[in-house]
């Protein structure tokens, strides 16, 4: 085959670029043998400060985005990680054998430029090349350029491609990664430690959630994929670290829409010697510093509705909101046939097994949730729905947790964590009741946990905060595979 690389049913633009791969090696100029690149500037660092390198010769690489220009003058865009800058180059200045090469080059080639910085009669700030290298050949075509990739399909799948033609998806990314660091800074000072807990588990418990499994040659023996953090993070309080986090993907075995990947990023936090009104406060606190550290301001704007991050967070009970949204006051229902007589009339779908605080909750998803706009903390959940909660003292049937909601979702949960070890046996147990029903989302008992809840765990807060949501919150993206880099596909073969 000697150096022409082949390349079987390909389109005629596609075969003309592998062609001038086979011309580069034949010249002795094959761009993939070079290793690094003298790069020693950043697009955008020159163009915002232009006065400090006018004139100065400095090294840029990038992809080119766009070539123009006819005979002996020519004209590129290159794109770094920054953004882009014009090159101008010149026959006379390069001569006629690098020139000749620099012509051939294709939009999407990866390059290197070294030249002077200076400003077109148009007043742009460019490069006047000097030097110029090939550092890597693009042998697919980008798409076109005015279009861009507007596949939505396709910009998930071919990420890569995603980046390189929308910048506004680079931005989100850049932003993802800056909110993920100013949630460490924020929790470092406030003395958290940050830990990392088994993904592979016999227990995938701390969540109602269908598991992935998966088996393990080496022990012959069947693991779930982790569906929280939740357990692992409360012994290690039992250990008497005190202050944990994790932030870590789960895995979850349902489905997938706007707000749903099978696999996303959860932060789960917990703090000895406080309880649920403690992780309102961190709360409303971390939210605040994220928003104003990473955006500049409290106030967001999502698919334009403003939210105040700035204001104090709404407090309002599940059975309030039922009450204010729904019409209906659980207070005033005394049994479970109650429950599903008033659910009946209300048009509310729930199963045999329901009991009123699932049909509280039911209510409360159906009639309640859109309305919650700006960040409200919805406080005291039935214990039917809650087996991990401690039950508030003066009232039994209800638990000492809260959720976290903005713009009608969902953003946070949170507990004074049930530290009883005998009252846990029973919720367990209540689960395994409800797997035998056909609950595939109910937790089953952990021994070990048991265990290390009868060597004994102070009064603890935790709370399970949906990084995903809260990047799409506050990067204003319509959907969860807009903040994350590969979501979940189906493969394009099934």
């Amino acid at each position: 085959m000697g150096n022409k690389p082949q390349q079987a049913n390909t389109s005629d633009v596609i075969q003309v670029r592998y062609d001038k791969l086979a011309a580069l090696r034949e010249a002795g100029r094959d761009p993939f043998v070079i290793t690094t690149s003298d790069r020693d500037v950043y697009t955008e660092t020159v163009k915002n400060n232009f006065e400090e390198y006018e004139n100065k010769d400095v090294c840029v690489a990038g992809r080119i985005m766009s070539k123009r220009g006819k005979g002996k003058v020519s004209f590129l865009d290159l794109h770094d990680k920054t953004g882009k800058i014009q090159i101008f180059a010149k026959f006379d200045d390069l001569g006629e054998e690098e020139y000749a090469f620099l012509k051939k080059w294709d939009i999407g080639d990866i390059v290197e430029v070294k030249g002077f910085v200076f400003k077109t009669q148009m007043g742009e700030i460019s490069i006047h090349a000097k030097a110029v290298r090939l550092l890597s050949k693009s042998l697919k075509p980008l798409p076109e350029k005015y279009h861009g990739l507007t596949n939505t399909d396709l910009r998930y799948r071919q990420r890569y491609v995603d980046l390189i033609m929308n910048p506004e998806v680079k931005d989100t990314f850049v932003k993802r990664s800056k909110i993920i660091a100013s949630i460490r800074r924020f929790l470092d000072a406030q003395d958290f430690i940050e830990v990392e807990t088994p993904m592979l588990v016999a227990n995938a418990g701390g969540a109602a959630a269908r598991p992935f499994i998966t088996h393990s040659n080496a022990l012959d023996e069947d693991f779930k994929l982790r569906i929280s953090l939740e357990l692992y993070l409360k012994r290690l309080i039992v250990g008497g670290l005190e202050r944990v986090y994790e932030i870590g993907r789960v895995f979850r075995n349902e489905g997938v829409d706007t707000r749903h990947n099978p696999e996303f990023t959860l932060m789960e936090l917990y703090q000895a010697y406080t309880d649920y009104n403690g992780m309102m406060e961190l709360t409303e606190s971390l939210y605040r510093h994220v928003a104003q550290e990473v955006l500049g301001t409290t106030k967001i704007t999502y698919n334009g509705v403003e939210m105040d991050l700035g204001k104090p967070f709404e407090r309002i009970s599940m059975l309030d909101a039922v009450k204010k949204y729904a019409g209906v006051d659980f207070n005033d229902i005394q049994t479970d046939d109650e429950a599903k007589a008033i659910a009946k009339e209300k048009h509310v779908e729930f199963e045999d097994r329901h009991k009123k605080g699932d049909i509280l909750s039911l209510f409360f998803e159906e009639f309640a949730e859109e309305h919650l706009i700006q960040p409200t903390f919805v406080i005291d959940h039935p214990i039917e729905i809650s087996p991990l909660t401690k039950k508030k003292p003066e009232d039994p049937n209800y638990v000492e947790r809260f959720e976290f909601f903005m713009n009608g979702w969902e953003m946070a949960n949170a507990y004074s964590e049930l530290n009883d070890p005998i009252d846990q046996r029973e919720r367990f147990k209540a689960q395994e009741a409800l797997l035998a029903q056909g609950d595939e989302e109910a937790n089953t008992t952990d021994e070990d946990f048991l265990n290390a809840l009868e060597i004994g765990m102070a009064p603890t807060g935790g709370i399970g905060f949906g990084i995903d949501r809260m990047v799409m919150l506050l990067t204003d993206s319509p959907a969860i595979r807009d903040v994350l880099l590969f979501p979940t596909m189906k493969s394009l073969d099934k």
